[in-house]
């Protein structure tokens, strides 16, 4: 097969939703959005679909796409801090669980929407809980100065206003501090917001339907082959522990990369291997237009010689695209390197095809399964 290509592991893939399933099991008032952003390969959408899960969108493609692949419009929950108008048709006639308001100014198109269509929606107010996740700057999401979520201090006006419109109905409030979260303390900190908020709202005679405390949950990038699952036991008991649900209260979870990234890679063919003055440099056919997440968050994924025995030796592992921030890694220690050796990018399920791009007018990649 011509690389570069996705490869995916279902077994993986499978093992993780059973992880999933087997942390929520008794739990009937639990509910598991997937966040489709990570990954929205048909391939993979079909056996989480399988496993029960609802999907998360940030956009009128991804709804589209989630109803095309055979979830039910009543599994699907809408985020998103830009949602154009006929997004917001799209959810309202596909009649959506929830939209997750990010504004007061969503909130009057919202409502604007509805009453053109003559409809309601179900609405959580997204909340900023102003909780650092300790993750990279780019991919944090909880924090005042960000642009997701109401900030407390403002919350209880809109909340006024939500419940005096007759086009919502008002279900409860919506969290999520940022991604690739390995440190557990935010989510128990957040776990404290989320309890001290609903004691406040409660004063004022505010009944909560539903908490949804988002997902983040990081995987390790580094040591993929030895935790191929990540820690939902722990990340679930954080919320079974922390949280003080009311009775018959609903409690929601937006997990993305933990679900899909430890069962993708992506394979890539060495072009040349080149000897500078200080460096050796192993050029592969794929390049950021494949895996973007090196050059714009700083990130490294794994990489493995899949057709090398040799001794080992440092290269950098770089793309063929002409910019230079197209690199996968500097000093990377793999046996000897020659042209035509098959690479493999680990991790790569989230994040990865769902971002590629035809900058320099490069072909998407095609994925395959295990």
């Amino acid at each position: 097969m011509r690389t570069p290509y996705y490869q995916y592991d279902l077994g993986i893939l499978e093992e993780t939703l059973k992880a999933i399933r087997r942390n929520t099991a008794g739990h009937p008032d639990w509910h598991v959005h997937y966040a489709i952003k990570a990954n929205a390969n048909p391939l993979l959408l079909k056996l989480i679909n399988e496993y029960g899960l609802g999907i998360d969108c940030v956009s009128g493609g991804e709804i589209q796409t989630a109803l095309d692949n055979g979830f039910p419009a009543s599994s699907i929950v809408f985020a998103g801090v830009g949602k154009a108008d006929w997004e917001i048709d799209m959810a309202l006639k596909a009649g959506i669980l929830c939209f997750n308001v990010e504004s007061e100014a969503e909130m009057d198109v919202i409502a604007e929407r509805c009453s053109a269509l003559g409809t309601t929606a179900h609405i959580a107010l997204r909340v900023n809980p102003d909780v650092d996740a300790h993750t990279h700057a780019n991919i944090t999401t909880g924090k005042a100065e960000n642009k997701f979520g109401i900030e407390i201090p403002m919350l209880m006006p809109i909340i006024r206003k939500a419940r005096q419109n007759p086009c919502f109905r008002f279900e409860g409030l919506h969290f999520h501090i940022g991604s690739q979260i390995l440190d557990m303390e935010p989510y128990r900190l957040l776990c404290r917001k989320v309890n001290e908020l609903q004691d406040q709202l409660e004063e004022e005679g505010v009944k909560i339907n539903s908490i949804n405390v988002g997902g983040g949950l990081g995987i390790d990038y580094e040591n993929p082959e030895d935790n191929p699952v990540p820690d939902f036991d722990g990340w679930f008991n954080i919320f079974r522990d922390g949280l003080r649900l009311r009775p018959g209260q609903q409690l929601h979870f937006e997990p993305g990369r933990a679900v899909v990234a430890q069962c993708g890679r992506l394979i890539t063919k060495v072009l040349y291997v080149k000897q500078g003055t200080i460096k050796k440099f192993a050029i592969v056919d794929a390049g950021f237009t494949e895996l973007i997440r090196p050059a714009l968050y700083g990130a490294h994924h794994k990489i493995v010689n899949l057709t090398s025995n040799g001794p080992l030796m440092k290269y950098d592992v770089v793309g063929p695209i002409c910019e230079s921030s197209d690199i996968f890694g500097k000093d990377e220690l793999l046996p000897e390197v020659h042209r035509g050796d098959l690479i493999a990018l680990m991790s790569a399920g989230a994040y990865g095809e769902t971002m590629s791009s035809c900058y320099n007018c490069r072909p998407l990649p095609p994925a395959v399964t295990l």
